[in-house]
């Protein structure tokens, strides 16, 4: 298959301003979402029906140009794709091509932090008050195990009109990644922290100030002595600006009347940092979520603290299943089990990242089009209910 953009990959539409606003970490408000398929109760498919349903999704009018999924079991990989890495250039997609992982960068701040309560040098019951003293007096009694499982209150700064204003307007902008808290900073918590659960990519920009001070070390560094060395991970980066190293999935916005358009590097990834700015592969990505959801990273202690869910707290997208809410990770509980994992969004991009309780099975689900529940929710039920499946066929072998 070969889609052609139709001679709009070397510009950005009117439109694509409007979905850089939203591109940040691809958050939308949460919202009422039944369990995909639930209640069913129907045997795994086997692999020639996995392969079949990616190439429906990428059949659709309105559906990404390339899927890839990398099932692992133990020392066994097995890599289902369907459709295009570029539609261009018209080759497949493959584990070692870069994207945008959007907010499961979210799972990695949430390594560090952990990592960091893990070697005491950070504890969940710090507060904001505490360790970043400059950050807003009102904001001072919200705790790090607030912000790790999104009960914090903390206002969204990629929602603020001062942020959308700026990134409509110049999608690559550059901001000062460490000071995007400024722009909710003369707001106060919008309700008791603790008391409720709200998705909010300020909590996980708040995380990553806290290790830096905690540490004196940047997120950046903390990120590769901590997640990228210890899982043997090469291929993962946290730029500041737009462009994406090669190869890499090109990402695309669909209009099913004028074909894909390239946004790959349309939007830059400063305005997301620790909350979505994550580049990695799917390779890469299996690595991480085998030892994140393994515990490998962490102590048993830290992690008993960590699988404490709240019951129908969503992922942004939705993932499969029902979903619970831990510490920076999600369980999603099918019809065939549970897997504990993150799910992210942003322009070109969906991503789930799911694995066993022990690490040994895990699951990599990457599309190249941005799903959520605003924008096209025919699409994310599908994709939803294909993951599904994913999981089934990992579980149950």
């Amino acid at each position: 298959m070969s889609r052609r953009p139709n001679g709009h990959a070397g510009r950005i539409r009117p439109s694509l301003r409007l979905a850089a606003a939203t591109a940040v970490c691809g958050a939308v408000l949460a919202a009422s979402v039944q369990p995909a398929q639930a209640g069913a109760d129907r045997n795994p498919p086997p692999g020639a029906s996995l392969r079949q349903e990616l190439r429906e999704l990428v059949a659709r009018p309105d559906g990404p140009p390339a899927v890839i999924a990398v099932l692992r079991d133990g020392d066994r990989t097995e890599v289902y794709r369907a459709g295009v890495a570029d539609v261009e250039s018209g080759r497949p997609p493959k584990v070692s091509d870069h994207m945008r992982i959007a907010s499961v960068a979210k799972a990695f701040s949430g390594a560090v932090a952990l990592g960091l309560v893990h070697r005491g040098r950070l504890h969940l019951d710090d507060t904001i008050g505490e360790v970043l003293p400059g950050q807003p007096a009102a904001w001072h009694r919200v705790t790090l195990r607030q912000l790790l499982n999104h009960t914090s209150g903390l206002p969204d700064y990629s929602a603020s009109e001062g942020f959308l204003d700026i990134i409509s307007a110049d999608p690559r902008h550059r901001f000062d990644s460490r000071r995007l808290l400024e722009f909710v900073a003369d707001e106060d918590l919008e309700f008791q922290p603790g008391s409720r659960y709200q998705y909010s990519n300020s909590d996980n920009i708040a995380i990553a100030l806290m290790a830096e001070a905690a540490t004196g070390r940047r997120y950046e560094a903390l990120l590769r002595e901590l997640v990228y060395e210890p899982l043997g991970m090469r291929d993962t980066s946290l730029p500041q600006g737009y462009r994406l190293p090669a190869p890499f999935l090109h990402g695309y916005q669909i209009d099913p009347q004028d074909g894909p358009v390239d946004v790959s590097e349309a939007v830059g990834a400063s305005g997301a940092w620790a909350a979505g700015g994550i580049v990695s592969t799917p390779k890469d990505l299996t690595a991480f979520i085998r030892g994140y959801a393994g515990g490998t990273l962490i102590s048993d202690r830290t992690r008993k603290q960590q699988f404490r869910f709240i019951p129908g707290a969503l992922s942004q997208p939705p993932g499969p299943g029902r979903t619970e809410a831990g510490l920076a990770i999600y369980r999603y509980t099918t019809r065939c089990g549970a897997v504990y994992g993150h799910t992210g969004n942003t322009a070109g991009y969906t991503q789930l990242v799911a694995a066993t309780a022990d690490g040994r099975r895990s699951l990599t689900f990457s599309i190249t089009a941005q799903t959520s529940l605003t924008s096209n929710p025919d699409l994310l039920a599908q994709v939803r209910d294909v993951q599904e499946d994913f999981v089934c066929a990992l579980l149950r072998g």
